[in-house]
């Protein structure tokens, strides 16, 4: 029997080639030089007209150039592709039901990213807490520590940390923040059980505004969808503690933007830390100009170790998916 076709989208940087070397003994593996939306819709036909329909494509990291991935892009590889794999946790910018009503499954990386942006998330935690930003420009501007907003900072210790979202990146951020000695809260679709709960000394709420009320730091760690989009607007902001703290290293549009802005004027939030916000990278120019906002450019998932295991998880879904019938990670039901 031949072997399956797969195709990744550009080159693969972090695999490894003697991981490349094993999966080309049972599968047929190339690389679509298209780093582009255009240049992707006029090379992906013409390389299946050359060298064959495509069993099997994967999405590495760095999306943007690409979306949205909906038929209009992706189009080409019907009839004949069985699954498409993403290097992405989120997968707000896959038509993931135009996949499935064609019969693909689509797989999104559960694991890979999740301790990277954990360590954004509480990075962030630390960094609105010690007021890190402000820190920094009151010393390069040679003004050291004379801001009467930098001492006394606040101490994590003893501070309740609200999760939004207890998949993979909110247990790992609960694993850290226990270091701190952070008190640990979460608000989730479904309740964990409680051996889980005692594994990361994580307390359930059984609603949103009651892990708003009670914490004084709240990590925004959902991912985003129709039901999670203006999760915490206005009315929810009113239910935080006055003073309290808010990170977001989940997706921009989970959080209203103008809300969130008259939060923070009001001293409602005392900072927010925000590694995603929304139209990036267009974003409201408001958030980069007020010191009570600390601002990273969508890093969170995006180091080293984590493109290694993302790029592994897709391949590791596709061999699953035509060795073992099912793939590890499937979003969809096909």
């Amino acid at each position: 029997m031949s072997k399956r076709r797969v195709v990744a989208l550009g080159a693969t940087k972090y695999i490894g080639d003697e991981y490349l070397s094993s999966f080309k003994e049972k599968f047929n593996f190339s690389v679509l030089e298209a780093y582009d939306r255009e240049q992707t819709k006029k090379l992906l036909p013409e390389d299946i007209k050359k060298n064959g329909p495509i069993d099997a494509f994967i999405i590495r990291m760095g999306t943007p150039p690409y979306e949205p991935f909906d038929q209009d892009l992706l189009g080409a590889l019907m009839p004949d592709c069985k699954i498409i794999t993403s290097a992405s946790a989120g997968y707000n910018e896959f038509a993931v039901d135009w996949m499935t009503s064609e019969g693909i499954t689509f797989c999104n990386t559960v694991d890979a990213v999740a301790e990277a942006t954990a360590d954004m998330a509480f990075f962030l935690v630390l960094a609105v807490l010690r007021n890190t930003s402000q820190a920094e420009r009151s010393a390069r501007a040679g003004t050291w520590r004379s801001l009467p907003a930098l001492i006394p900072a606040k101490d994590p210790s003893g501070l309740t940390l609200g999760i939004i979202g207890m998949g993979a990146i909110g247990k790992y951020l609960a694993k850290k923040a226990v270091v701190f000695n952070m008190k640990i809260k979460y608000f989730n679709r479904h309740r964990l059980p409680e051996e889980i709960e005692q594994q990361y000394l994580a307390t359930y709420c059984e609603s949103l505004e009651a892990l708003l009320s009670t914490s004084d730091v709240v990590s925004v760690n959902c991912p985003l969808n129709a039901n999670t989009t203006d999760l915490l607007g206005k009315k929810q902001f009113a239910e935080m503690k006055h003073g309290s703290y808010l990170v977001n290293t989940a997706r921009g549009a989970i959080i209203d933007e103008p809300a969130l802005k008259e939060a923070l004027d009001s001293g409602k939030i005392a900072r927010a830390g925000l590694d995603v916000l929304c139209d990036e990278p267009n974003v409201d120019e408001w958030f980069l100009k007020h010191d009570n906002v600390i601002i990273q450019p969508h890093l969170g998932g995006l180091t080293d170790v984590a493109f290694h295991r993302a790029e592994k998880e897709c391949f590791e879904n596709i061999r699953a998916f035509f060795e073992k019938r099912k793939a590890n990670s499937p979003v969809n039901v096909v």
